[in-house]
């Protein structure tokens, strides 16, 4: 046993593709003996993650998870990766799926968190035990993105369009409202609004929230647009602000026109809400995992 060291282990990992802990459970069970390890490695199917891992995984589910706590919630949304439809459809995977969001909530969506965290039933992490299924299932996966909302006092809502399994599909919403009102009516509202989120994809609650590298290159084409009209740079510059207002309502929910009645702003929308709920109603937030979003499949993969 003495000579399994770190060095040992990080070998044994190049040469398989396996976990750190498998490939230190592999040394200890053979007696540190390199060719036996990685034999106990294939036998356990743990060694195929590395073939598999250069693949491509765009396919997949995309799954939420919401715990109440107290007068509060914290709902969590997961991506998990496979290569085909056809696994996303497996019961093997969408239970996986389901158990990675579960653990999602202990640790409030934290992705870092949530890769080390121990899996369900098991004494490995998520991370390890996503790798393992790679050579159970036979496809390279992994576990892409995680977010979390939490709320003091109030709901988180969610929904989830183009649903394969219970709780889990193509896009998952969260959105926390926080307010004291009647639960029931918060959840119905919120639930209206993630539905809203899934079809107009706002890039941020609040136009202070935007990513200020947005807000330049907007104003920047913007600017260039005005130009070639030939304005002077007094005129170009109000024609900038006006425009961008108009970006602000394509891009920022609580300024986007709400797209289930096609005339009300979501931020009169939930002050509207606040009447029925009998307590003021804040957006604490909101996220939004699309399957597969910015994912680059080569074309010649086999």
């Amino acid at each position: 046993m003495s000579g399994i060291t770190a060095a040992t282990v990080k070998q044994l990992r190049e040469m398989t593709g396996a976990g750190m802990m498998d490939c230190k459970t592999a040394l200890n069970e053979t007696g540190g003996d390199m060719e036996a390890a990685v034999d106990w490695l294939r036998k356990k199917g743990l060694s195929k993650a590395a073939k598999k891992a250069g693949r491509t995984a765009a396919e997949g589910l995309v799954a939420i998870a919401v715990e109440n706590n107290g007068a509060g919630a914290t709902g969590v949304v997961v991506e998990v990766n496979s290569e085909t439809d056809f696994v996303a459809r497996n019961e093997l995977f969408q239970n996986m799926v389901s158990d990675i969001a579960q653990t999602a909530v202990s640790v409030e969506g934290d992705y870092d968190k949530l890769r080390s965290a121990i899996y369900p039933g098991a004494e490995k992490s998520v991370e390890e035990h996503v790798a393992e299924m790679v050579g159970q299932i036979g496809e390279n996966m992994n576990l892409r993105r995680s977010v979390g909302i939490v709320v003091e006092e109030g709901v988180v809502a969610s929904y989830v369009h183009g649903q394969a399994t219970d709780g889990a599909g193509k896009i998952g919403v969260l959105v926390g409202l926080k307010s004291s009102g009647d639960k029931d009516k918060l959840h119905a509202v919120g639930k209206q609004i993630a539905m809203h989120v899934a079809a107009a994809r706002p890039l941020s609650a609040r136009v202070e929230e935007l990513d200020p590298t947005v807000i330049a290159k907007e104003r920047d084409i913007l600017a260039d647009q005005a130009r070639a009209s030939g304005k002077p740079e007094n005129i170009i510059e109000k024609m900038v602000e006006g425009r961008l207002r108009k970006f602000y309502e394509e891009s920022v929910l609580l300024e986007q026109i709400f797209v289930i009645d096609g005339e009300t702003k979501v931020g009169k929308v939930i002050e509207n809400a606040a009447k029925d709920a009998g307590a003021p109603i804040e957006l604490v937030g909101f996220a939004r995992l699309e399957l597969g979003d910015g994912i680059e499949k080569n074309d010649d993969e086999d």
